[in-house]
């Protein structure tokens, strides 16, 4: 820990460095703060999502991703995450506006992309505009600000859904639309999705042993491995099929094996490991034992990661925090960040 620790600090992007003084250490002095963030507000990408920034704060001209009128980081979703990741603090101009945005305009509100219509994530299961809202304000550290506590609900709810069924067949139907099938959640149903993983690992008034125990036994019902023809997801029907936002699936894994070499989904160990549930995990111990000794005598872990999950930051997946990848050390320090927040979270000291 410590040589990863010296390794960042001495390499790492300023908002890597920040982060390890505020997160890990708990020891940022407010001279030193201040440097590294006009640095981070110096940077490319930041200076891209402060210009897109409207009036009323809301960031570009999409939500959920880029699309032809809004760049990968240049709409609201995307933008406040990388903000969020980049820890500028509650404090920052752009990201405290977006938050304001969250707060005054409309689910109904064309902003959101949804020609006006409202998707109720407490009718449609792992779905809705305002669950990606609410993991975004959670990413961002707002949840003691903006309320969000019927969502926080909500996710507990979906997650112990997994455990109150047999299986997703018994909540969702066969539909068939333009000759093909679709499987789609009953009305009003619950069931996991990535954004409510997301909620729950960035936010605390949750946590009590009783529900890390329910989580705990969630993942591993979406662990099972011996029922392939229930690693399926669901649609919902809104009159049209309309995708979830990350539906979770039976058959859900912490990394897989290629060609003899195993590879990490950091994103997913890092959230569960925020989530309190590592003394409970078996398979999330031996991912964590296997990043931890992957670091090498010089502070840099070594492991064989999901690169695609990692790279850049987007609505589902990425956790770049370098500019860019263009020399190698770069990319280890983004890697080598990562596992020391799944070190810290999982509870391995620092001495």
């Amino acid at each position: 820990m410590k040589r990863m620790i010296q390794f960042l600090m001495e390499n790492a992007n300023p908002s890597i460095r920040l982060r390890i003084q505020k997160e890990i250490l708990g020891e940022s002095k407010a001279e030193e703060e201040a440097n590294l963030l006009s640095q981070i507000r110096e940077e490319p990408i930041y200076k891209a999502i402060a210009a897109c920034q409207k009036e009323n704060g809301w960031l570009g001209n999409g939500f959920h991703g880029p699309n032809r009128e809004a760049g990968p980081y240049e709409n609201q979703e995307v933008g406040t995450k990388w903000l969020a990741e980049k820890a500028v603090g509650k404090n920052d101009p752009v990201l405290s506006r977006a938050m304001d945005a969250f707060v005054t305009i409309e689910l109904t509100d064309l902003c959101y992309r949804t020609k006006g219509k409202y998707f109720d994530e407490f009718r449609y299961a792992a779905n809705g505009q305002n669950l990606i809202r609410c993991a975004c304000i959670a990413r961002a550290g707002f949840d003691d600000v903006i309320d969000i506590k019927p969502q926080i609900g909500l996710a507990l709810d979906s997650f112990r859904r997994a455990l109150e069924v047999d299986s997703i067949l018994d909540i969702t139907k066969v539909k068939k639309v333009s000759g093909r099938e679709k499987r789609v959640f009953n009305d009003n149903e619950r069931w996991p999705c990535y954004y409510h993983l997301d909620i729950l690992a960035h936010t605390q008034s949750w946590k009590t042993d009783e529900t890390i125990k329910m989580l705990t036994d969630a993942i591993k019902q979406l662990m099972r491995q011996d029922r392939p023809q229930c690693q399926v997801g669901g649609d919902s029907w809104v009159g049209y099929v309309l995708g979830t936002v990350g539906c979770l699936k039976e058959g859900y894994v912490l990394g897989y094996d290629k060609d003899g070499i195993h590879y990490t989904y950091l994103d997913r160990v890092e959230w569960l490991c925020r989530c309190g549930l590592t003394p409970y995990l078996p398979a999330l111990q031996a991912e964590i034992e296997q990043l931890y000794h992957a670091v090498d005598e010089d502070g840099i872990c070594r492991a064989q990661i999901d690169e695609n999950q990692l790279h850049g930051i987007s609505t589902y997946g990425g956790q770049q925090l370098e500019i860019d990848w263009k020399e190698p050390i770069r990319k280890y320090c983004d890697i080598t960040f990562r596992v020391l927040l799944i070190c810290h979270y999982a509870g391995i000291k620092t001495d």
